[in-house]
């Protein structure tokens, strides 16, 4: 069985989500589908639109289960 990393990268941020933590809530699907995509893999697209919407959307998340941290010597967009 192939496993897929749980650690997603854009120039500005790096996204990280822990499955054990996630309620399905799907907040992060419903607000942010361009990223957030279900049937996909994988399943997040920082490339989907603006750092700035994804840390706010990730900020959204219930369980606390999607994390980012800003990369060095960058500025969120």
């Amino acid at each position: 069985m192939e496993t897929y990393s749980n650690e997603f990268s854009n120039n500005d941020i790096t996204v990280t989500y822990e499955p054990c933590k996630c309620v399905h809530a799907e907040k992060c699907a419903k607000g942010l589908s361009e990223v957030f995509r279900l049937s996909v893999i994988p399943w997040i697209n920082l490339d989907g639109t603006e750092t700035k919407r994804i840390i706010n959307q990730i900020k959204r998340c219930p369980s606390g289960a999607l994390q980012y941290s800003v990369n060095t010597n960058k500025q969120a967009s």
